[in-house]
């Protein structure tokens, strides 16, 4: 088997694993054995898996979605990322997580045009329509902030799981913005990795030859996207979404990043799980309610229709 057909069956079986693909327990043995024999090898194969995006057939709603979308592509370092975006007003950028697409945040365009918002979304590299390949969270990083360069001045920015992740680094390397939502956010990259290498069967020193790997391609360290360690030089005002019962991010994640995060405010919500947190209309209400709210308080001008206070979900932790 080469590593073309390897990794394209790794991928199908990262794609299904959640849903008890048969091919997990194969991949399993497989990576036991070959981190025995040829650990070498075991992280070169853990380091392609770790780094490139499982694709999904875009759902017939996000398609709906993009045809309204003023759509754009740009270019970040030698990539095409794809973008779109809807209404006029002070610009929101929605940022998806890993394995995701711009439009699975598609529910949050419509609430916030209403209340006088532009809303951007994108591709990140690696991902849906966007160029193909291998990808880290440095590269995703840097791609959240060539869309926001390309859009002007960001009134809010939300993400979700490990695209809050590179959010915050992006935060805190400098991109701006009046008002940040995290929905169900990874407050590192360990923790992920962690569970990447123990599901797919790969040895503590295959986990240890692949962070060393990564390190050199991200070109940062593991701790550079620590939200927890970056929070406290944060200012802009933060909501922080997550699920009790998110079984791909705990919401400890979230928890404790609001928590070192100054000023923060936490909603928990309960059996909406990783995914459908995103859809959910209380939490879209809430999410853009936090947004109008706190970029009024910030002078900017856009049209609310209704009060940006109200909330139909309880607020449960302040920072």
């Amino acid at each position: 088997m080469t590593d073309a057909e390897y990794l394209a069956m790794e991928k199908s079986t990262i794609v299904r694993s959640s849903r008890g693909s048969h091919w997990l327990p194969l991949a399993r043995a497989s990576h036991r054995t070959l981190s025995a024999v040829a650990p070498a090898l075991a992280a070169r194969r853990a380091v392609r898996l770790f780094t490139t995006p499982p694709r999904a057939r875009r759902p017939a709603a996000e398609v709906d979605l993009l045809e309204t979308a003023r759509a754009r592509p740009i270019q970040v370092g030698e990539r095409r990322v794809e973008t779109w975006a809807w209404g006029t007003g002070p610009s929101v950028l929605l940022v998806h997580g890993w394995g995701g697409r711009g439009a699975q945040l598609g529910a949050l365009v419509g609430p916030l045009v209403a209340r006088g918002f532009s809303v951007a979304t994108f591709d990140a590299p690696g991902h849906g329509a966007s160029d193909a390949g291998m990808v880290t969270v440095t590269e995703i990083t840097t791609a959240i902030r060539a869309v926001a360069q390309a859009r002007g001045p960001l009134a809010a920015l939300v993400a979700h799981s490990v695209g809050a992740t590179a959010a915050v680094r992006a935060l805190w390397e400098g991109l701006d913005a009046g008002a940040v939502v995290l929905v169900a956010p990874a407050a590192d990259l360990v923790t992920p990795a962690l569970r990447f290498t123990e599901t797919f069967g790969f040895s503590r020193e295959v986990r240890e030859r692949m962070h060393r790997r990564l390190e050199e391609r991200m070109g940062r360290s593991w701790s550079a996207f620590d939200a927890i360690e970056l929070a406290p030089a944060l200012t802009a005002p933060v909501l922080v979404i997550h699920d009790r019962g998110d079984a791909e991010v705990p919401w400890q994640h979230g928890a404790a990043i609001a928590r070192a995060w100054r000023g923060s405010e936490m909603l928990m919500t309960e059996g909406l799980g990783h995914g459908r947190i995103l859809r959910d209309p209380d939490v879209v209400a809430a999410a853009a309610a936090f947004v109008a709210a706190r970029t009024a308080e910030r002078g900017v001008a856009a049209t609310v229709d209704g009060d940006p206070q109200a909330t139909p979900l309880e607020i449960l932790m302040a920072g």
